[in-house]
């Protein structure tokens, strides 16, 4: 793949991942403020301290801020996931871009988000210490990285184990490997559990839902929208089967 076409599929994956960081956005305001919200309220409800103005309003916060950030997000991860394609395309066995795109953000929202979210889930801004706040972002970032190497790790067994086992075999050993390693690091890594006893359960999981809702919004779109843009790029085709006096027209392959 020549430098080109790494360039083109850079400016379509960012592409991509602004649009779904507009989908992420709409799903975020419509079912996370809400919650957030809620528990902004419920602190504010338990506390006796009042202390200054806001530097950044609520409002600020809840419409220009939640939409920066989810947007620059979106076109950072759009870009990454689309250099990570650039590499991935052929080697992942005989996958067109729309598949590839498929399995990578997949692959993306296990590793970055589900398996460091089932040990450290999110939480509403009323819960946590903010003296943790420090360990606790340590601590996440910590375990994504684990899962981002364990899962290239797995890949790199997978496909070493493949000539002898069998592509199906490879995997469901890798995968296991993959499961036992995350397993581990669950069991040794720090547990965080700030939830207060008189913060309602229900507010809590459907944060958490909401928070898990954006994600998927966010990485199903993207493999959705990149890999049509990148099949369009790499294996262009007529809009029509025909043309007018019904001769086919050749499709051709960028290089």
């Amino acid at each position: 793949m020549n430098s080109i076409s790494v360039r083109a599929l850079l400016v379509r994956g960012m592409l991509a991942g602004l649009i779904a960081g507009v989908l992420a956005l709409i799903v975020a305001y419509g079912l996370g403020e809400s919650h957030v919200d809620a528990a902004i309220a419920l602190e504010e409800s338990h506390s006796h301290e009042h202390g200054g103005e806001e530097l950044v309003s609520r409002t600020v916060q809840s419409t220009a801020g939640l939409a920066t950030g989810v947007l620059v997000f979106g076109v950072a991860i759009g870009g990454i996931a689309a250099l990570v394609f650039c590499y991935a395309l052929g080697r992942m066995g005989r996958f067109g871009p729309r598949a590839t795109a498929g399995l990578i953000a997949l692959a993306a929202l296990l590793t970055v988000y589900i398996v460091p979210f089932l040990k450290y889930p999110a939480n509403p801004p009323a819960v946590g210490n903010p003296d943790t706040i420090g360990k606790r972002t340590t601590l996440f970032f910590l375990m994504i990285a684990l899962s981002v190497l364990l899962a290239v790790g797995t890949v790199i067994l997978g496909r070493r184990l493949a000539p002898r086992l069998g592509n199906w075999n490879a995997t469901i050993t890798a995968s296991a490997a993959f499961i036992l390693l995350v397993g581990l690091a669950y069991t040794f890594l720090p547990s965080i559990n700030e939830v207060g006893d008189d913060f309602p359960a229900s507010l809590l999981w459907q944060f958490r839902l909401a928070s898990v809702a954006i994600q998927i919004t966010l990485w199903a779109a993207f493999g959705l929208i990149f890999g049509h843009l990148a099949e369009r790029l790499l294996e262009p085709r007529t809009a029509r089967s025909a043309t007018g006096d019904g001769a086919s027209r050749p499709v051709t392959t960028a290089s």
